[in-house]
């Protein structure tokens, strides 16, 4: 039965894939990647073998994602979607499969797995109720209108995703816009062996 499957992977700790997820990657005919040789590593770990993958990453996207539901529609094929880490979507490619896949008709299953924002969320206990805003912006000006806009909900979580070379700038605009009452909780290499917080 043809289908595209959203399939969650490890953030870090290989061991972090679910059953379902393994079960959908050995039965998918074609899997779309961000980076073929991160998801060879991982299927490389379960000994998935002989698996026809394909780039899908946010240079390709749209071109990509019409290959991948011509695919299934007119062969007929199970495409499994993965990002390198974490889940497809989640400031990952995935949204244009899925527009696209839909818009013909052709059934999405998602199948559910690890999240950074959530594993981060959870570390940092800080409330019961978060925003998940993605990728932080790289320039000062427009990260700094980010966090202002965000200041809407007291004692409420928010969650950026914040590259290491922008870090030390990030930090230096959260505490112009919040000053020194905001609690920060950084986490890195989340479910690795050097997770640190």
């Amino acid at each position: 039965m043809s289908k595209i499957y959203i399939v969650g992977t490890p953030i870090g700790n290989l061991h972090d894939i679910t059953l379902r997820a393994l079960e959908t990657l050995r039965t998918a005919d074609i899997i779309a990647c961000e980076d073929t040789r991160v998801t060879k590593k991982l299927l490389d770990k379960y000994q998935i073998k002989d698996k026809r993958l394909i780039t899908y990453n946010a240079f390709t996207e749209l071109y990509t994602a019409k290959e991948l539901v011509d695919i299934v529609e007119d062969l007929k094929l199970k495409v499994a979607v993965v990002s390198d880490a974490g889940m497809p979507v989640v400031s990952d490619p995935g949204f244009g499969i899925i527009n696209l896949a839909r818009e013909r008709g052709i059934e999405v299953e998602i199948i559910p797995g690890v999240s950074a924002s959530i594993t981060a969320f959870t570390g940092a206990n800080f409330s019961s109720q978060f925003t998940f805003l993605g990728f932080i912006k790289d320039k000062t000006e427009q990260r700094k209108n980010d966090l202002k806009q965000s200041i809407v909900l007291q004692n409420h979580t928010y969650i950026y995703f914040v590259s290491p070379h922008k870090l030390l700038g990030t930090l230096e605009d959260i505490h112009e816009v919040f000053g020194d009452e905001i609690k920060v909780c950084l986490a890195k290499e989340l479910t690795k062996i050097h997770e640190e917080w």
